[in-house]
């Protein structure tokens, strides 16, 4: 590690169809120092600081067990719709439904749409129809801008597979896309076709929300993602059919076009949707949402396009700007993560809102809660709890609820939430967006993820669920069925076709943390009547818990009679019907299946009871297993020649995955139900990203989570008979016959975990003669300056939106001028520091605490101290101004274009002369870093200097520890830069993190620059957040690193002394291939 380097100058580092005939169809055509701002020079000597931190990976044993079915059958290669296999029922034919009134609802013809849509996508009242097949649009939300390093989004794409989603959402960023007029830029980070081609390999569908998703996407982004360039070069409304607002963006969506066009499915792509725009009120937008709508079906997109309402609005269904396909989004918890323990209750309307308004459509939930944004200030509650808020016990709920509306196309927001690094963030949050999520801001599973993959491989494995009908609730005086205590409430959603039932279960009180007992009374699909459980004493939802129950449901060739067990696999593997089911161990569970075959040597659990009964309905006599309360761990069930059952608690069932293998090297080959039927169950590892087939051998490729301490870990695999060698990550596993069934194999996996040593550091004369005059006196910003002279101040009327911006306000002393009034824009939480000539006046600090308090600017006075003016000389006011994010749009969508700067300025006596204004070097037509973006630099002289870029020559600096803050305790902004080497070995995930561990409260900003990247903002004296998240491809891991770090201390003559640490917050073995793009410091562009 080298010296941490520092350079100064003290005072202002200013810095249900009849066929599939009547489908909805969407077309047939295809596409083809301290920085120099303050007046004094302060050099000093900075010693020399840095701890050392050792991760000790140890050896692991990892012990495996192989399941073998014995059945002599090949899987299926060949796809065909799944009415062969589902005993004779089509699941894409449609019953037509029983007039309104009944129980299954109201016969709804789907309305005639143009013909330039394509039929590989089409849909009816029930759900998507992809390539001919019914799929559930099981997803969750990506932002690619949120993770700038496109060669891990494979690693993201690949757990979005292994919970069992089906889909991706993502936004993509217009600000970054299109930084200037004229200017669109899909190279790097802001690339689509990276995204377009691991979703593509995972086998993941992508809906694009690009228009103003992008034109605007709230997100909280700045302005929404509307460019900043916008916001003041476009004197029309926002959003609307304002002729230079049209004009604005029609390089964007035709550059979304080119770059989607040949991604499409119609081009053997992943794309099979577009939104046309996100949470807008007809009334206002109609207009212009047709002009959007024109531009794309003008063009080579033939995929639908989408819209998300901000709730029930009942927006762009019908009428001018109405698209092809109307979803809403929900927040049932809100925003507020303070009482994570604190539920607001189900919405119970959704179904019937949604026959009221789309009832032609399936039923479509573009955003739905996945976690929440944390605010500023220091009573923020942070990600851990609002991780807790929309947590497990949430999903299990909630999510279920949606399953209970009959949505079929469904995503939450966020799976990945990632890091709003640079100028990212709208002025309300602040650089981490972990939001929460199931997959954490440093890319670790958490235990909302497995409640997501328990869901998600229901659903996979469940296609008599992608069509159904709602028959009714426990509030709609439910016919076929019902349970005895009125604590507990049931759905019946039920498959036209097959008859199959879905029961879904929950507490009437929502949000009650009661264990309630009862029987349930159900329909089988054959009329008759059955009080389940037959045996059992009861059925059990423990508190803020839902389940189904289901009956006459199928899994391969077989069909079980019922469950209250839930399912984690039901299919077809090697020819053999296997169903693998699961529940707390707190809670009994009972199901129903005729058993076949010949079975095969098998140990099974005391805790398995076994009852034979004489028939369930009109099936054949059936087998009645119960499973007691208190078991824990993995049980086989039954093991023949043609059947497999399985059975494990909750828990142990998170540790299973079931990775699809391709069934050929065609374009959708990774697609379920697409270009594959076939897949294996892995029990055992953090995670099982992928599995192939080779002749006799099962290649498993997935991670092990060492930082939890792998050694032990069993892995059980079910796969073909045919497998007899597997291999993890490229290594061979010995395996060996296992004494307890003759479907086992136990083997050992041996780690190639090393110890690694980390070397980790402790980060421990000027003139604005080239600054721009800011001289303009109208604004496209409609929000007007309070008082001054006329002139306009607004960073963003000058190219300067983003961070870090200075002003200069020039005038002669007469004597008489005794103070300043300033009123500063800035956005919450902001903060500008003052300066007349080389003395400190003080510093405005705008406000946040957890959306409270709230203070966007400020207006201020601030006294010039004796001697502080130059008689009959140049006197400069210098205010160092931070730009928190210009605001999304409102109900106004001019919010957007903030008045970012300076709206008020006044001498007590006399007038200001010239104002100059200082921002990121080049604006945002000339900026130099074309790889990182224009939302990555501000307007610090060490920024437009290239200071924080690696490769900037340091050695002249005078070296000093950043904990020493800056000299004298003055007020100012001073730059530290060090250099360390990691040297992490390949094949190793370890997410590590800059962590600033002094006291809270100290009066500073910080700005962590990480080879470059500017990948936080530290506000000392609010918070909340301390630690953050830098992803490897920002950080090398194997060479050497720059830390930079812009120090603003707002307060004189008080401690600000930043403790800043690297620390390793997982070991990982395995993961994917990063490559890193941090381009080094070059004088081109640069002052």
């Amino acid at each position: 590690m080298k010296q941490p380097k520092y350079a100064g100058n003290l005072s202002l580092l200013p810095p249900s169809y009849e066929s599939l005939a009547s489908e909805q169809k969407f077309g047939q055509r295809r596409a083809t120092k301290m920085d120099a701002e303050t007046p004094n020079v302060y050099p000093v000597k900075m010693q020399r600081s840095s701890a050392r931190y050792w991760i000790t990976m140890l050896m692991v044993s990892l012990m495996m067990v192989v399941l073998w079915p014995w059945s002599s059958s090949e899987s299926a290669k060949v796809l065909t719709p799944d009415a062969s296999r589902y005993d004779g029922f089509d699941l894409l034919a449609r019953t037509v439904a029983s007039p309104k009134g009944t129980a299954h609802g109201v016969l709804v013809q789907p309305p005639e749409l143009a013909p330039r849509f394509t039929d590989e996508v089409s849909f009816d009242n029930y759900s998507l129809i992809v390539k001919g097949q019914r799929i559930f649009l099981y997803s969750g939300e990506f932002h690619t801008f949120r993770l700038p390093v496109p060669s891990l989004w494979p690693d993201i794409l690949e757990k979005v597979k292994a919970a069992g989603l089906s889909g991706i959402s993502v936004y993509t960023h217009m600000g970054l896309i299109n930084p200037s007029r004229g200017v669109v830029d899909f190279d790097d980070y802001r690339a689509f076709q990276p995204l377009f081609d691991a979703a593509r390999e995972a086998g993941i569908w992508v809906v694009l929300r690009p228009g103003p998703v992008s034109l605007y996407i709230n997100a909280e982004t700045s302005a929404g993602g509307i460019a900043h360039w916008i916001t003041s070069e476009v004197a029309g409304e926002l959003r609307t059919n304002a002729s230079d607002w049209h004009n604005a963006w029609q390089d964007y969506v035709q550059g979304v076009i080119r770059e989607t066009s040949p991604n499409q499915i119609t081009e053997g792509g992943p794309v099979i949707a577009i939104q046309v725009d996100n949470e807008y009120n007809q009334a206002a937008g109609a207009e212009y949402f047709a002009d959007l709508e024109a531009v794309y079906r003008n063009s080579s997109i033939v995929v639908p396009l989408t819209y998300n309402d901000p709730g029930q609005g009942r927006n762009f269904i019908n009428g001018t700007g109405a698209v092809d396909l109307y979803g809403l989004d929900s927040y049932p918890q809100g925003f507020d993560c303070s009482r994570p323990t604190v539920w607001s209750p189900v919405t119970l309307n959704y179904h019937q809102y949604h026959e009221q308004v789309n009832p032609s459509q399936p039923w479509y939930i573009p955003e739905f809660q996945g976690g929440s944004f944390d605010p500023w200030g220091p009573n923020a509650p942070g990600y851990a709890n609002c991780a807790i808020l929309t947590g497990a016990n949430f999903q299990s709920v909630f999510y279920r609820q949606l399953w209970a509306s009959n949505a079929k196309l469904i995503n939450y927001y966020m799976f990945y939430g990632g890091t709003s690094w640079g100028a990212l963030p709208f002025h309300g949050v602040y650089t981490s967006y972990d939001y929460g999520a199931s997959i954490d801001e440093a890319r670790a599973l958490t235990s909302k993820f497995s409640e997501v993959k328990s869901q998600g491989m229901f659903i996979r494995s469940s296609p008599e669920f992608y069509k159904t009908d709602w028959i009714g609730d426990s509030s709609t005086g439910l016919t076929e069925g019902g349970v005895s205590n009125p604590a507990a409430f049931v759905t019946l959603l039920r498959n036209p076709d097959s008859g199959a039932g879905f029961w879904i279960l929950r507490h009437t009180d929502s949000t009650s943390q009661a264990i309630t007992n009862f029987s349930l009374n159900v329909t089988a699909a054959d009329g008759s009547k059955h009080n389940l459980p037959l045996v059992a004493s009861s059925i059990t939802l423990s508190g803020r818990q839902s389940k189904l129950v289901l009956t006459d449901y199928a899994f391969g060739r077989s069909r079980a009679a019922y469950s209250t067990a839930q399912v984690f696999f039901a299919g077809q593997i090697d020819g053999r019907d296997v169903l693998f089911l699961y529940g707390n161990s707190s809670e009994a569970h009972e199901f129903g299946v005729a058993l076949t075959g010949t079975p095969n040597r098998f140990r099974t659990s005391s805790s398995i009871h076994i009852t034979n009964s004489t028939g369930f309905g009109g099936r054949r006599p059936i087998t009645i297993v119960e499973v007691a309360q208190g078991f824990t761990g993995f049980v086989t069930v039954y093991d023949s020649n043609t059947q497999l059952i399985l059975f494990a608690d909750y828990s142990t069932m998170t540790t299973f995955w079931s990775p699809t293998i391709a069934s050929s090297s065609d374009p959708f080959a990774n697609f379920w139900r697409i270009g594959t039927n076939e897949s294996v169950i892995v029990g055992g590892p953090y995670l099982v990203r992928s599995a192939e087939i080779s002749r006799r051998t099962l290649a498993l490729r997935g991670d092990l989570n060492a930082s939890a301490g792998a050694g032990g870990v069993m892995l059980t695999v079910i796969a073909p008979k045919s497998v007899r060698q597997v291999t993890w990550n490229g290594h061979s596993v010995g395996v060996t016959a296992s004494k307890d069934s003759d479907s086992l194999l136990v083997g050992t996996i041996s780690s190639s975990l090393t110890t690694t040593d980390l070397d980790i550091p402790v980060l421990a004369d000027f003139d604005d003669s080239t600054w721009t005059i800011a001289n303009h006196t109208t604004t496209n910003i409609p929000f007007k300056p309070y008082y001054g002279d006329g002139r306009v101040l607004y960073g963003c009327d000058y190219e300067f939106c983003e961070n870090i911006v200075l002003w200069r306000g020039h005038f002669k002393a007469t004597g008489g001028e005794k103070s300043v009034n300033l009123s500063i824009n800035g956005g919450e939480a902001f903060a500008a520091s003052v300066w007349l000539n080389d003395a400190f006046l003080g510093t405005s600090f705008g406000n946040s605490s957890n959306n409270q308090n709230i203070l966007e600017e400020t207006d201020d006075k601030f006294i010039f101290p004796e001697g502080a003016l130059i008689a009959d000389g140049d006197n400069v006011i210098t205010i160092v101004q931070d730009n928190m994010g210009l605001n999304e749009t409102q109900s106004t969508p001019n919010t957007s274009k903030s008045p970012r700067g300076v709206r008020g300025f006044k001498l007590s006596s006399g007038n200001f002369g010239e104002w100059k204004v200082q921002g990121k070097v080049g604006g945002y037509t000339n900026y130099p870093d074309k790889v990182r973006g224009v939302f990555n630099e501000g307007g610090l002289s060490g920024e437009r200097k290239g200071w924080h870029l690696p490769g900037f020559n340091t050695s002249a600096w005078e070296t000093r520890d950043l904990a020493d803050g800056l000299p004298n305790s003055s007020a100012g902004v001073g730059f530290f830069v060090t250099t360390f080497n990691l040297s992490i070995p390949a094949g190793l995930d370890v997410p590590l993190s800059f962590n600033f561990e002094e006291e809270f409260g100290q009066p500073y900003r910080a700005y962590l620059f990480v080879n470059g990247w500017m990948m936080g903002k530290r506000v000392g004296n609010l918070g909340p957040q301390a630690k953050f998240p830098v992803h490897e491809g920002i950080l090398d891991y194997h060479g050497l690193n720059t830390v930079a770090v812009a120090l603003w201390s707002m307060t004189p003559n008080v401690t600000v002394a930043p403790k800043l640490t690297l620390q390793a917050d997982g070991v990982f073995e395995g993961g994917v291939k990063v490559t890193t793009t941090n381009p080094g410091w070059s004088p081109d562009g640069r002052e």
